[in-house]
């Protein structure tokens, strides 16, 4: 019987295994290897790591986690969760190996869904970004582009203009910006185009220029694309949680969810700000949660 299993190995998943083994509690970390920011290059904003590559920060992490003999990792997915008693939770991975816990900490993160723009993925990790505060910096002052098919687009080009003035919006044929908000974005000088987008067009990931299906062209350096985020396993909804009306799961202040037992960390129930140190952080308030709760039914 574990203490806790966790289910993903990012940031929040890899800190509350940490947290967790610095605990002396029995767990197994579960990582299936598929990262949300594979495509990243480099990650920034995370003290002492700033510009550290995702594969090195997985890497220096393993090397932390390996000090605490109570640990182990599993490089497979879990595939189904299920209650089996007020006390208990059995795991079973894709290999079909069963895992018995006290406790589970879903960090499994989101799946993102960029826009339907030809060749896009080519270029997203490498000039077209999806945060500012982890690529703004490197995209300061270039003459970039927005693309969104999301209504809310509005707040995240008055966010990037703190980094370049240059910035113009593309909706890719949605008509998605309120009236007075476009105008508003005109005024400080930002122009919004709403036909489809054609093509992006550079080498080696490196935007150059987009053109439309009217024929137009502009020349941009780079970007961000707002993308559509979604819970990336079918257990997330299956164990019956509620869920914040923004699609993360609803958790307190010490990441429980509504089931007795799961807890939850990092972007699966922020939907917010996608940094590496928000989501260590929720993950060790996560493992405290989780070794509170085991200590405290000892002592009942």
């Amino acid at each position: 019987m574990l203490d806790c299993a966790i289910i993903g190995g990012g940031p929040a998943g890899l800190n509350a295994a940490l947290v967790l083994g610095r605990a002396r509690r029995n767990i197994v970390l579960f990582d299936n290897g598929k990262p949300r920011n594979a495509v990243t290059q480099k990650s920034h904003g995370f003290i002492t790591r700033d510009g550290i590559s995702p594969v090195e920060f997985r890497k220096l992490a393993h090397e932390d986690l390996n000090k605490y003999p109570s640990i182990t990792v599993q490089n497979t997915e879990v595939m189904e969760i299920k209650k089996i008693s007020e006390s208990a939770f059995q795991l079973i991975t894709q290999a079909g190996d069963t895992y018995t816990a006290k406790k589970v900490i879903l960090a499994t993160g989101l799946k993102e869904n960029l826009p339907d723009v030809p060749d896009i993925h080519n270029y997203y990790g490498k000039s077209l970004f999806s945060c500012p505060y982890c690529d703004g910096w490197e995209l300061r002052d270039k003459p970039l582009i927005v693309i969104s098919e999301n209504k809310h687009v509005d707040h995240m080009v008055k966010i990037l203009s703190q980094w370049s003035k240059d910035l113009i919006v593309c909706t890719n044929s949605h008509s998605i910006i309120p009236e007075a908000e476009a105008q508003l974005l005109k005024k400080h000088g930002i122009r919004i185009i709403e036909e489809k987008i054609n093509q992006l067009h550079g080498q080696d990931g490196q935007l150059e220029k987009v053109s439309f299906a009217d024929g137009t062209e502009i020349e941009r350096s780079g970007g961000i694309v707002t993308t559509e985020l979604a819970q990336s396993h079918s257990f997330m909804t299956s164990l019956g949680f509620e869920m914040k009306q923004s699609g993360g799961i609803q958790v307190d202040d010490f990441g429980r969810t509504s089931v007795e037992g799961v807890y939850a960390a990092g972007d699966a129930s922020i939907i917010g700000p996608s940094q590496l140190i928000i989501a260590a952080a929720h993950g060790t308030r996560a493992a405290v949660g989780v070794n509170s709760a085991l200590t405290m039914e000892v002592f009942q």
